[in-house]
C-alpha cells in the first residue's frame, strides 16, 4: 500500500493545480513521499489511512464522490478517513503529511537500534532476531515487541536457516526459541499477506505461491531438527507461533501467555503439522475447539491439554527457564540427540506428508474469498483501531 500510495503521489506531483502551490511545501511533500518508501518497518494501516487521507486532501482537496456502501468496507474506511479532514487547506495537509512522515522516519532509525539483527558465523543478521549461543545452548529470541514479534518472510527464512545450523552445532547441546517483550509471537505478519485484501487476482496469486514455499519450508525445518527443541512462551502466542509447538519437545508457559489459532475467521486453514500433532496430543475434540472453533486458551489449559509442559508465573519466568535449560544442556548431547532422533523418525515421514497437505490447502484458501473478505475487514478494523 505504501508503494502504490507514493505512484499516486508523483503522478500528482505534476498537474497545474499543485503546482501553483508554495515551493517549500511542494518540496517537503515529495521529499515525505520519497522517504515513505525508505522505511523499513511497517508503520501499520492506522498511519497507512492517515497518509491516504492526507495525501487525497493535500492533492485534491475536500473529498469527493460519494460515500461507499456498506459492503465495501475499505472504500468506506479510506472515504471516511479522507471526510475528516474537510476544510483542512492542501497546504496544511502536505504540512501535516511531511510532518508525520517525519516522525516514522525517527521512529525508523530508533526501532532499527533496536530490533536490528544479531547473528552467529554462518548466519545473515535479519531485522527482529536474535541468534546466539549461550554456552551448550542454541537460542532464536523474536525481537519486534513493538509489532508483537509478528514473523516476517525475512524472519521465517532465518528461523529457518537457523534451526538447522543448530542440528549440525557440535558445540551445542539444545535448541531455544524465545521471545522479548510482553508478546511471544502474533503469528503472521499481516503485511506478508497484504495482497489478499487487493482486487489485483495475479498479485494475490503470486502472493499465495510464495508463501506457501516460505510456509513449508519453515516448518520442515522443524520437523527435521535434530536436537531437543524448547520453547520459552513468554506470553499470548498466536497462529503459527502456536502451531508449531506440537513439533518441539519441551514448552515452558508463563501464566500470562494464551494461545490462539484464528483460522476460519480468517478464511484459513491449519499449519504447522497442527491438523496431526494437536489430536495426537489433545485428543480429536480438543483439537477441535482451536484449530476449528478458534478457541483462545491459557497457558493452564494448554498445560493440561499437553500442549504445554510448565506453567510459571511471570514474575519468575525468565530465572526459571534459565535454570532449566541450563540443566537440560548439561544432558550428554549424543545421548539427546540420538533419542530425540528415535522419537522423531516414528513420525518424520508423516509429518513432512502432513505439512505438504497442509501447505498444498492453504495456499487455495488464500485465494479464496472468505480469505480475500476476512483480511479485508480485518485490515479495515485495525485501520480504525
Amino acid at each position: 500500500m505504501l508503494r502504490n500510495l507514493s505512484l499516486v503521489a508523483r503522478s500528482a506531483l505534476h498537474s497545474p493545480q499543485t503546482a501553483a502551490r508554495p515551493f517549500s511545501a511542494q518540496s517537503d511533500f515529495e521529499q515525505a513521499q520519497k522517504n515513505l518508501d525508505k522505511l523499513k518497518e511497517d508503520p501499520g494501516n492506522d498511519v497507512k489511512l492517515q497518509l491516504y487521507a492526507l495525501f487525497k486532501q493535500a492533492t485534491l482537496g475536500d473529498v469527493q464522490g460519494k460515500r461507499p456502501g456498506m459492503l465495501d468496507i475499505v472504500g468506506r474506511t479510506k472515504y471516511d478517513a479522507w471526510h475528516g479532514l474537510k476544510g483542512q487547506t492542501q497546504d496544511e495537509a502536505r504540512a501535516n503529511y511531511a510532518n508525520v512522515v517525519k516522525g516514522l522516519v525517527a521512529e525508523d532509525v530508533a526501532n532499527a537500534s533496536e530490533t536490528a539483527g544479531t547473528t552467529v558465523d554462518g548466519l545473515k543478521a535479519v531485522d527482529g532476531l536474535n541468534i546466539t549461543r549461550e554456552g551448550k545452548v542454541f537460542k532464536i529470541t523474536l525481537n519486534r515487541p513493538k509489532k508483537f514479534n509478528a514473523l516476517t518472510f525475512d524472519m521465517y527464512g532465518a528461523i529457518q536457516n537457523a534451526l538447522d545450523l543448530a542440528s549440525k552445532d557440535k558445540t551445542t547441546s539444545i535448541t531455544v526459541i524465545a521471545a522479548n517483550g510482553p508478546y511471544f509471537s502474533a503469528g503472521n505478519d499481516l503485511t506478508n499477506f497484504e495482497a489478499a485484501s487487493g482486487g489485483d487476482r495475479e498479485k494475490v496469486e503470486e502472493m499465495a505461491k510464495v508463501a506457501k514455499v516460505v510456509l513449508h519450508e519453515y516448518v520442515d525445518a522443524y520437523i527435521r531438527h535434530e536436537k531437543p527443541l524448547i520453547g520459552l512462551v513468554n506470553g499470548p502466542a498466536v497462529g503459527i507461533a502456536v502451531t508449531v509447538l506440537g513439533l518441539f519437545d519441551y514448552v515452558i508457559a508463563s501464566d500470562r501467555a494464551t494461545f490462539h489459532t484464528p483460522f476460519a475467521p480468517l478464511g484459513q486453514s491449519p499449519e504447522g503439522c497442527s491438523s496431526y500433532t494437536f489430536p495426537l496430543l489433545m485428543g480429536p475434540l480438543k483439537a477441535s475447539e482451536l484449530l476449528l472453533f478458534c478457541k483462545k486458551i491459557s497457558a493452564e489449559t494448554a498445560k493440561s491439554y499437553g500442549l504445554v509442559n510448565e506453567v510459571v508465573p511471570l514474575q519468575e519466568f525468565h530465572a526459571h527457564t534459565q535454570k532449566t535449560i541450563e540443566e537440560f544442556s548439561e544432558i550428554p548431547p549424543e545421548s539427546l540427540s540420538i533419542n530425540k532422533t528415535h522419537m522423531r523418525s516414528l513420525h518424520r515421514e508423516k509429518l513432512f506428508e502432513i505439512n505438504n497437505v497442509e501447505c498444498d490447502l492453504i495456499a487455495t484458501r488464500w485465494l479464496s474469498k472468505e480469505c480475500h473478505d476476512a483480511v479485508t475487514a480485518f485490515i479495515a478494523r485495525s485501520a480504525q483501531k
